[in-house]
Order: C-alpha cells, then sequence, then structure tokens
C-alpha cells in the first residue's frame, strides 16, 4: 500500500480538502485498499479543529465527504511511513526541506508540479483568499495527473 501525506500550513483548507477528494477518487476507482490518504499541517496552530467551513461546504457541494478529519501536525514518523509528502505551497515544501530526516527529502513534491503548465506555483490558501472555489478547482486539475503518476510510479 502506498501512502499519501498532503500538507499545508494548517491542514484546514487546502490539504484536507486534497486528502478528501483523493480519497473519494480511490473510492470511486475501487483503488482504497492499494493507497492510504492523510493530511497535516506544518503548523501547530489547528492541531485538532476540523476542516475549515469553506473547505466542509465546498466539499459537500460535490458530495465528497471531510467526516472525522482533524487537522494534525506533520512529524517525523511521516517521512518514513508515507511515499508521497505533497505540499500545497512553496513555503510549505521550504518548511518540510527543513524538518525533513536525511534521506527522505526525495519523497517532497509540490502539488502543481504534476499539472502541466503549472510547474513551480502554488494552490492558494483560502484563509486567505477566501476562494474555496479557486482552491477546489486547481487540486480538481491535478488529481489526474497524480493518479497517473501514482500508478507509474
Amino acid at each position: 500500500m502506498k501512502k499519501i501525506l498532503f500538507v499545508c500550513m494548517g491542514n484546514i483548507c487546502r490539504s484536507p480538502m486534497a486528502e478528501a477528494i483523493f480519497r473519494d477518487a480511490f473510492q470511486k476507482e475501487r483503488l482504497e485498499d492499494k493507497y492510504e490518504v492523510d493530511s497535516a499541517a506544518t503548523s501547530r496552530w489547528e492541531i485538532g479543529n476540523p476542516p475549515h467551513q469553506g473547505t466542509q461546504k465546498i466539499l459537500a457541494r460535490y458530495h465528497i465527504s471531510a467526516q472525522g478529519m482533524s487537522a494534525r501536525q506533520v512529524c517525523a514518523e511521516d517521512f518514513y511511513t508515507a511515499d508521497y509528502i505533497i505540499g500545497m505551497d512553496q513555503e510549505n515544501i521550504n518548511d518540510l526541506q527543513a524538518i525533513a530526516p536525511e534521506g527522505t527529502e526525495n519523497k517532497l513534491y509540490l502539488y502543481l508540479d504534476r499539472v502541466p503548465g503549472y510547474a513551480g506555483k502554488s494552490v492558494p490558501d483560502p484563509w486567505y483568499t477566501g476562494d474555496f472555489e479557486e482552491t477546489f478547482d486547481l487540486i480538481q486539475k491535478g488529481l489526474n495527473e497524480w493518479l497517473t503518476f501514482f500508478e507509474i510510479d
């Protein structure tokens, strides 16, 4: 089983949205026995909190469950147990690189790097932009690219 970890700053907007979208996709494709999906934060600010209301609202609009999700901070064990650690923006990647145990840096990916024409770009944080639709759309834009990558890798 491959383990995928999505990471953003607070683990209440972008990374839980990605976690929910990918879990839903794996369930629909009957691949949930091949992939484990999780999300975490680089900060401690929101630990224990559920996804942001804006994240919950847009996921509900598309009939994607966020039930049982709560924010947690990335830990050293994640670097050893995850096959892919996917940051939603470059600041997340920088933070992850700073704490990654030696030999685990090759597991780090920037989410939009897999999307043609979006390499090096960040998924904007709707905590600041207020645009949960944009975040949802960008995560959806990368969904098939990532699913293909996971199957090939």
